[in-house]
């Protein structure tokens, strides 16, 4: 079983640590390490269409400064080989396989968007894995969801330089700013950066995402499963996966904490980068 490479890692950034693999169970799992060799690593878990440098790295960098890190694409998204799977807990399977490639016992779990939805099962099925969760622009199962419209009419904005532009912030000077600052740090990495591979990653995931969101939950049981501390953030006006779910996981789960950033859509925790790692940070320590 393969240990954490500690070569190169104090001192790196996302934009510079090289691009590790680890394999098992038919797998190929690309992943990149930061920060220091002590301490419970921060697992990262990708939003919908997302890979390694879909990463803000002003928050991973951060988050570094005191924990060991950890960027992974899950199986068949960037440079991971395998196959995407379209559902929710096959994806939680993959990643509990890639922790345990890694030789890691105990670990805490940023989910962003899809990934929320991956941390949750994660952290409902292995309860001696997960130590704490952060839910961030999420939903649980049975939770609103609007992102093949949201999606749509994000793409038929040919006037705009991204398309994370629309979906992630909202139309506010202050937000399109902070969201033009964020792909410019995102797109710092001009060398071995990670691929995009297109319908195969984004057809089974849109499945998962939404099949998710249409499986009744009534009893919130994926919830009340979840024994963890939990920090559930979301944007005021996140459009594709609404702030409301964020509130009705708050008050389903035993031990969770609620964070609500103002003017700020699903990519919240780019806008407000600052206040994510303060609150993540005073929540892992605590």
């Amino acid at each position: 079983m393969a240990k954490l490479d500690t070569a190169n890692r104090k001192g790196s950034t996302l934009e510079t640590a090289p691009t590790l693999y680890v394999e098992g169970s038919g797998i190929r799992f690309a992943y990149r390490q930061l920060g220091p060799s002590t301490g419970t690593p921060l697992v990262l878990l990708q939003h919908f269409s997302g890979n390694i440098d879909a990463w803000d790295p002003a928050v991973v960098n951060a988050l570094a400064a005191d924990r060991p890190v950890i960027a992974f694409d899950n199986a068949g998204v960037g440079r991971s080989t395998g196959q995407t799977p379209d559902n929710v807990a096959a994806m939680a399977r993959d990643a509990v396989t890639f922790i345990n490639l890694l030789g890691l016992s105990e670990v805490d779990l940023l989910g962003f968007s899809l990934g929320g939805c991956v941390a949750q099962q994660m952290a409902a099925d292995n309860g001696r894995l997960v130590r704490k969760l952060i839910l961030v622009g999420t939903a649980p199962k049975g939770g609103e969801e609007h992102l093949l419209a949201v999606l749509q009419e994000a793409f038929s904005k040919t006037d705009t330089p991204d398309p994370r532009l629309p979906l992630f912030f909202t139309p506010s000077s202050a937000s399109q700013s902070a969201g033009l600052a964020f792909l410019k740090r995102a797109k710092v990495r001009a060398e071995d950066r990670d691929t995009d591979n297109g319908s195969a990653v984004t057809d089974p995931q849109a499945k998962a995402l939404i099949t998710w969101c249409a499986t009744p939950d009534p009893e919130h049981a994926m919830l009340r499963a979840i024994k963890q501390p939990a920090l559930v953030v979301s944007g005021s006006s996140d459009t594709m996966l609404p702030a409301e779910n964020a509130y009705t996981m708050f008050k389903a789960m035993s031990n969770a904490h609620l964070m609500l950033y103002p003017d700020s859509g699903h990519g919240a925790l780019f806008q407000h980068h600052e206040a994510f790692v303060s609150h993540v940070r005073t929540f892992l320590d605590a």
